[in-house]
């Protein structure tokens, strides 16, 4: 039996474990990515193991999320970020050079190594067959140490696409398909691999649209195989040595194979509040729309930027439409400057955003209240546009551009006609932008800088043989790491202190939640299904920390939360039977009793609720290293015990 893409990848880089899907694998990671929403953090964790030089072949800090600046909180965190880089080996995108998947996608991914990266939208790199991965801050700061990133093996689904793409339909409609499909929770403990003759129509750009949604599947990655059209995007980006060709085996066998003919997909669009929403535009109507927001790490790169740009040429945004467009790299914007597309943008009415994600994390540009916003981007999650009742439609560049300029949701076909993009055979490189660290010498004499907004993160105690806590929450399915930890322009630049960020925990479920957990001294959270679902900000894990949560217990995890718990030292526990989530309300007393034993022995863990005087059974499967992380308090307390 022959391997697919994916297995190839993993067991070019296993470490330790076998392949058998569910076992825990270690894999040898090589690149490592951050950005400064959750890379203040991970540098924090970093310079606390006390390793003095990173240890991948390659590691890149970018500045791209907290690029606002309306106070010195922000600037303080790149300014800390940036001495850190120079001192400890890494490389510095400097806050301007672009959104940090697009970015190493031009300059740094290269086909056959493994990246993980402290944001979830990591799996961009699939699209050049990187296995890329979304992990925790602290999961990368190990990774830079040298030390191996541990996942569940996957199950792997192959996407089989056949036909071509018709005019005016995109990569985005193809995985807002995959998404209505396969749904949020479709994707958790399992890679998505392409293939298929409809992938040869496809670009890198367009590849790497569906690798960076497969965020939204909850998969642990997603990828394409690199092939010619692979090597044909390096050549251009300068980077031809950097590729290899990486196909799956003719008899490679995978878990469930869907069939996607592209020639039948018709424009798409998911509908408020997830991602999994999707109809067809047809089928949702000409609804009026307020602003139209075109960019993120999903869809800037110059081949939708110059779609966007031809189809506003010669025309003008509707009166009732505020059109904001950020390309998503220096290179893409100087592109589009020297080629004249950024003035038909700008003639045509379009806002032009910096280089940046801005808006996808809620970053300015909110719509205004009960708003109707089209964005390209990869969320749509309730509140997480900055307006509480704001209403998020996600689309593709095509759609979004036609319908700015007839100020209702509108399917571009009704455009006529073709638009042809060819990708240029050589881009501009200039990267003039990345910063490169000081050599083990002069490193000796650069001192990291730390700025007052900049507080230690909190710790962990031993487990001890038992907890009582109160349930200090209850909440349903589907809560996301923006209702635990919200983002924001208000919220961003304060992920460095844990303790003034700890006011809005949970705010969106209630507001109140906080005070709660202070006053309890300790507390439990119960939850619905696919429970930390979205970013990997582990921040939704070491908030809840500080506010003295001891242990979550829900119907099911998100991948990456979940990981990101068991690192903080917060039990993740499941319902043996679903139906007892229903018989625990909010301020219940709960006892879990014999833990530590019940814990290394694996067995069912036992919870007591004292005020119902009712007994239910938990599951906690561990891994022997997690097990070791759960009882030492976490994985810094791990890692400095020299385990």
């Amino acid at each position: 039996m022959g391997l697919n893409l994916a297995q190839k990848l993993i067991k070019a880089h296993l470490l330790e474990g076998d392949m058998t899907p569910g076992s825990e694998v270690a894999i040898r990671i090589d690149q490592t990515l951050t950005q400064d929403a959750t890379g203040t953090m991970a540098y924090l964790e970093f310079e606390a193991m006390g390793v003095e030089r990173v240890k991948t072949e390659l590691s890149v800090a970018y500045i791209d999320h907290n690029t606002l600046q309306t106070g010195f909180e922000n600037a303080d965190d790149h300014r800390f970020i940036q001495s850190v880089c120079k001192k400890r080996g890494v490389r510095f995108s400097r806050p301007g050079n672009g959104i940090c998947h697009q970015v190493h996608l031009e300059r740094f991914g290269i086909p056959g190594k493994t990246l993980i990266g402290s944001d979830s939208h990591t799996p961009t790199g699939g699209g050049i067959g990187m296995l890329a991965i979304g992990a925790g801050g602290l999961d990368v700061a190990v990774a830079m140490g040298g030390g191996a990133y541990y996942i569940t093996m996957p199950e792997v689904i192959k996407i089989n696409l056949t036909g071509k793409l018709s005019p005016y339909v995109s990569a985005k409609d193809i995985i807002l398909e995959v998404l209505r499909i396969l749904s949020v929770k479709g994707g958790v403990g399992k890679v998505v691999e392409y293939g298929g003759e409809g992938i040869k129509t496809l670009s890198v750009p367009e590849r790497a649209t569906i690798t960076n949604m497969g965020a939204e599947l909850g998969a642990t990655t997603s990828v394409f195989p690199s092939d010619d059209i692979t090597k044909a995007f390096l050549k251009a980006q300068q980077r031809e040595n950097d590729w290899v060709e990486l196909l799956p085996d003719a008899d490679a066998e995978y878990s469930r194979v869907i069939d996607i003919n592209l020639s039948a997909l018709a424009p798409l669009a998911a509908m408020p509040h997830m991602p999994d929403n999707v109809k067809s535009v047809n089928e949702i109507g000409a609804l009026k729309v307020d602003q139209v927001l075109i960019g993120s790490c999903t869809n800037s790169s110059l081949f939708d930027m110059l779609k966007v740009a031809a189809i506003l040429k010669g025309k003008t945004v509707a009166p009732n439409v505020s059109l904001g467009i950020a390309p998503g790299s220096k290179q893409v914007l100087t592109m589009l400057a020297e080629n004249g597309a950024l003035a038909d943008m700008i003639a045509a009415g379009a806002r032009i955003l910096e280089s940046a994600c801005g808006p996808c994390i809620g970053m300015g540009q909110s719509p205004c209240s009960k708003g109707i916003s089209l964005r390209t981007f990869n969320r749509n999650f309730e509140g997480r546009s900055g307006t509480a009742d704001g209403q998020i439609f996600l689309v593709s560049p095509e759609t979004a551009a036609a319908s700015a300029i007839s100020g209702v949701l509108t399917d571009a076909r009704t455009l006529g006609g073709e638009i042809s993009v060819d990708m240029p055979e050589s881009f501009l490189i200039n990267d003039n932008m990345v910063e490169l660290p000081a050599s083990v010498d002069e490193a000796k004499n650069i001192e990291v800088i730390y700025g007052p907004n900049i507080k230690p993160f909190p710790s962990s105690d031993v487990l001890g043989e038992s907890i009582t806590a109160k349930a200090v929450l209850k909440v349903g399915d589907d809560i996301t790491t923006d209702h635990i930890m919200p983002a924001g322009a208000k919220i961003l630049p304060y992920r460095s202190n844990i303790p003034f960020l700890s006011q809005f925990c949970f705010r969106q479920c209630d507001e109140h939640f906080a005070e709660n957990c202070k006053a309890a001294g300790s507390g439990i959270i119960i939850g619905g299904a696919n429970y930390g679902q979205g970013s990997s900000r582990e921040h939704a894990a070491l908030v809840p920390l500080y506010l003295g949560i001891k242990a979550v217990i829900v119907k099911s995890f998100a991948r990456i939360h979940r990981a990101n718990l068991i690192n903080a030292g917060i039990l993740p526990f499941t319902f043996s039977d679903a139906a007892d989530y229903d018989k625990i309300s909010k301020d219940d007393i709960l006892e879990l009793p014999d833990l530590r034993a019940a814990l290394s022995a694996g067995t069912q863990i036992r919870l007591v609720n004292k005020t119902k005087n009712e007994e239910y059974s938990l599951l906690c499967p561990l891994s022997d290293r997690q097990l070791k992380i759960i009882l030492a308090g976490g994985l810094l307390n791990y890692t400095k015990l020299g385990e």
